[in-house]
């Protein structure tokens, strides 16, 4: 797998499912975060690439992050 660039998680799901696997658990935050951790599992099984690891990580990180935020502003009100 050579050099995959990711602009959201859509494109992240799309990478999972070349490799048979699906994430919904439910909530997206869970799901983010389950998806990190399958990610980490192809890069550590030597499946993706460094570059596809890192470009996946930092959409996964940013989609987070709204995530929480967003959950936080919900908080707020």
């Amino acid at each position: 797998m050579d050099n995959l660039s990711f602009k959201n998680l859509y494109d992240v799901q799309q990478l999972l499912k070349r490799f048979g696997t699906y994430v919904h658990l439910g909530k997206r935050l869970w799901d983010i975060e389950l998806m990190s951790i399958e990610v980490r599992k192809l890069y550590d099984d030597k499946m993706i690439d460094k570059n596809t690891f890192i470009n996946a990580q930092l959409v996964l990180k940013s989609e987070h992050r709204k995530e929480e935020n967003k959950d936080k502003k919900e908080k707020d009100r």
